[in-house]
């Protein structure tokens, strides 16, 4: 979102801007449909469902749907890639078996899988977690929605609490990401 707006925010105290920020976040989470993973968690998630049973790569993608309750639903584009890296590393193996490929586990894989913690990939990702990843949308959009209120009901003083309040906020998420 930072490239959309100049480096002055949103023009001052613009209610339509505000607004306009909001439905632009709203937008770019609903067209996310669910969860993003992050770096690591596919192939998490992977070795997981691999350490249970040999898989073909359609069965890996329905699994996390369904154990994340619909909120992760990794595309075809980040999973086949992750197969083929891991195969490529020796981590696991493919057999074809009526015209698919099945993933098992080699003895490394087994190893690294060990290693892992069991679901952690689609349970992060579950709606049954109050803080997890899926929540992160939902208080973004919750955020923007309440400055934008400030912004239309507020006094210049509150306004200026407010933009306080939210430079501070948007220091330490960074803060977050820089810290891991």
């Amino acid at each position: 979102m930072r490239d959309s707006y100049p480096a002055g925010g949103f023009g001052g105290n613009s209610i339509d801007g505000i607004w306009q920020a909001v439905e632009e976040l709203r937008s770019r989470f609903e067209k996310r449909g669910g969860t993003r993973a992050g770096k690591g968690e596919v192939r998490a998630a992977v070795l997981a469902l691999l350490a249970e049973r040999p898989m073909h790569g359609y069965q890996i993608i329905r699994e996390i749907e369904e154990r994340s309750g619909g909120s992760w639903k990794p595309s075809a584009g980040s999973v086949y890639p992750t197969l083929q890296l891991l195969a490529d590393e020796g981590v696991i193996s493919a057999e074809e078996s009526n015209g698919r490929k099945i993933y098992s586990l080699t003895e490394a894989g087994r190893e690294e899988a060990a290693g892992g913690r069991p679901g952690s990939s689609w349970s992060a990702a579950g709606p049954t977690t109050g803080a997890g990843v899926g929540s992160l949308p939902r208080a973004g959009i919750e955020l923007a929605q309440a400055a934008a209120q400030v912004g239309r009901t507020g006094s210049p003083e509150q306004v200026q609490q407010a933009v306080a309040v939210l430079e501070e906020a948007r220091r330490r998420i960074y803060s977050i990401l820089a810290q891991g």
